[in-house]
């Protein structure tokens, strides 16, 4: 029977078998003593996808010694998060576990030195359910086996063995050990963009009339005739009467020439603002909660009516 590490075996097998929780990694303690023993490594599987053995790194005891832990002598607590091994309930104990090492063949010699270790303890009994856990299903939280101190290697041959023969150390009570998610309903906004209007800003040309009044000067001719203080005095022939004795006046006056020139009036800038605004959304909300009926509860009622 072959063995595959679990990530080896499935890439994706936190989603196909803890939920996305992820078992390597989690801290182990003893199931009697709570005693920090070290961390899961990683989970041994079969050629079906069954879990066989946690590979426990057991730091906190022997410095960089790896051990199998069968499947169903452990108690795992996603909640903790930790792992219990419950049958690990001292350093010698480990110390006797074969050590194991990445790469390494797993095979039935090898198996039955790590079995023969567990088979000389024993644990509280826990009735088994199915014969393992597979890899598509959630891991269950914990279970506890009896294991029978009187069994040994010599009792079980290599060519009939199989993981069904021991369900105490393969075997795991999902019945006892099942998880219950919760749901409950949330109001989840979102927003979307969408075309309320469109607004065009151009120009256009109005004309009217405007009346413009102007000052213009022009030159006239003033005559006036008077009498000199020196009026009635003689003067010679000579200076009388020339005919050739004229004033010249040039006149002039102003005109308007009027023409059109283009000006800057005034400047436009054009930008958008974002407002903010606040939308109310009342809907009804379901949740699940918990509720506890234990079969104590209901005979009671039985043996006890109102």
């Amino acid at each position: 029977m072959l063995l595959y590490k679990i990530e080896d075996f499935n890439p994706n097998y936190r989603q196909a078998a803890f939920e996305e929780d992820d078992i390597k990694g989690l801290d182990v303690y003893g199931g009697s003593t709570h005693d920090k023993i070290g961390t899961i490594d990683t989970v041994l599987v079969d050629e079906t996808g069954r879990f066989r053995y946690f590979v426990v790194e057991t730091g906190s005891w022997i410095f960089g010694k790896k051990v199998l832990l069968p499947i169903a002598l452990c108690c795992v607590d996603f909640k903790g998060p930790r792992v219990y091994a419950t049958n690990l309930r001292s350093k010698d104990q480990v110390e006797k576990l074969p050590r194991y090492e990445h790469g390494m063949v797993v095979d039935y010699d090898y198996e039955e030195q790590v079995r023969g270790i567990y088979r000389t303890s024993t644990v509280e009994a826990s009735a088994p359910v199915e014969a393992s856990l597979p890899l598509e299903a959630p891991v269950p939280v914990s279970t506890t086996h009896s294991v029978s101190p009187q069994a040994s290697n010599s009792a079980y041959d290599r060519d009939t063995y199989t993981y069904d023969i021991e369900p105490e150390l393969y075997q795991m009570n999902e019945q006892d050990h099942q998880k219950l998610k919760l749901y409950e309903e949330r109001l989840v906004a979102d927003k979307t963009r969408r075309k309320t209007g469109e607004v065009i800003i151009g120009k256009q040309v109005e004309t009217k009339t405007v009346k413009l009044e102007f000052p213009v000067e022009k030159e006239r001719v003033v005559i006036e005739r008077t009498t000199p203080e020196y009026a009635g005095s003689r003067v010679t022939p000579d200076t009388a009467f020339k005919q050739q004795e004229m004033v010249h006046l040039e006149i002039y006056e102003e005109s308007v020439n009027i023409k059109k020139q283009a000006f800057v009036r005034e400047e436009v800038q054009v930008r958008k603002e974002v407002e903010q605004d606040t939308v109310e959304a009342t809907d009804t909300l379901r949740r699940e909660e918990l509720e506890v009926k234990t079969e104590w509860e209901s005979d009671r009622k039985k043996s006890n009516p109102l």
